[in-house]
């Protein structure tokens, strides 16, 4: 792998975790929303990250066999979770049932907190390896001066 492919890695690296934190920061805005547009309490998200690099089972082989780690990651697609809605007892809420209850989404704000850090250091994880392959970059134009 050269080093500008790595660039391209780090980048995708960034890309995913930037779209993940975007994602987990949508969770932590609708924690409390308890009606969609598409009916019934706000249901959590999550990112479904895959490798870039192999698109067939030949491309894998080849890349396992040869040790190449070309591609990255990319977001497969953002999928709604199935968690259970809470219930709570509000009977003065607009959206309660006839018993008095209210249906609020099956978000965590602490566990989803604790993801958007790790979303923002796998972030400046990335970061840190494009700057050391800048530095590298740098240091083998100037060792051909």
């Amino acid at each position: 792998m050269g080093l500008f492919s790595a660039l391209s890695v780090s980048a995708s690296g960034m890309s995913a975790q930037r779209l993940r934190a975007q994602v987990l920061t949508e969770n932590l805005a609708n924690a409390e929303t308890t009606r969609t547009a598409e009916g019934g309490p706000y249901r959590r998200k999550a990112v479904v990250f895959e490798s870039a690099g192999a698109s067939n089972e030949f491309d894998a082989a080849l890349a396992s066999a040869t040790n190449s780690m070309d591609g990255g990651v990319t977001a497969r697609e953002v999928v709604l979770e199935n968690s259970t809605p809470e219930r709570r007892y509000l009977p003065g809420h607009p959206d309660a049932d006839k018993d008095g209850y209210v249906l609020f989404p099956g978000v965590n704000p602490a566990e989803d907190m604790v993801d958007l850090m790790g979303a923002s250091r796998g972030f400046q994880a990335n970061v840190s390896a494009m700057s050391a392959l800048k530095d590298m970059i740098k240091s083998s134009i100037d060792l051909m001066r």
